[in-house]
């Protein structure tokens, strides 16, 4: 498999890219949404949330290098078969996917770091904060932090079900292409 896009195709840089963000926002989701009913005496109470962040954390650094990929490697043409709706759906959904991942992700840093204190991530090093202390800062970034997941998520759904769609109802390639063939 060749590591660049061609005109027909995604290539493995691409591919790995798209799958290893999309594991990582599930398991993100889902991580994010048991920890928070988590009580203060449960045994990953405080580390269930460190993990949510530092992989949120390198997320971030993907999600960076994934929008540089792009630039840089145009993604394959669209299907022949696809109409120009279907076109500028895909385009405006990927579109919103990206926002909302980054989104997400700020959200989540604000969140983290509004009392002024760095994130470790792992151990191996500390993302400081940008803002210092900032009062309710936590208030309003985990609202919008709620609600954006809950739309990247549902969002997500739907992109895999359009994929799914294409290849059982379509029969075309949409789907083979995000795997490699």
């Amino acid at each position: 498999m060749q590591l660049r896009n061609t005109p027909s195709r995604y290539g493995g840089v691409t591919i790995v890219l798209h799958w290893l963000v999309a594991i990582a926002i599930v398991g993100l989701f889902a991580l994010g949404y048991w920890m928070v009913d988590l009580t203060y005496y449960h045994d990953w109470y405080k580390r269930a949330p460190d993990i949510h962040r530092s992989i949120g954390l390198l997320l971030f650094g993907v999600m960076l290098l994934r929008v540089v990929w792009r630039l840089a490697n145009p993604a394959p043409k669209p299907l022949p078969e696809h109409s120009r709706v279907e076109v500028l759906g895909a385009h405006a959904v990927h579109g919103l996917l990206y926002l909302l991942i980054f989104v997400a992700m700020v959200s989540g840093y604000l969140i983290s770091t509004a009392g002024g204190d760095p994130i470790s991530v792992f151990g191996w090093f500390d993302v400081p904060s940008v803002t210092g202390r900032v009062d309710r800062m936590e208030d309003l970034a985990g609202e919008v932090h709620y609600w954006a997941t809950w739309a990247l998520v549902i969002l997500a759904g739907l992109h895999g079900a359009a994929a799914l769609k294409h290849h059982m109802v379509d029969r075309d390639n949409t789907l083979r292409r995000m795997f490699g063939r």
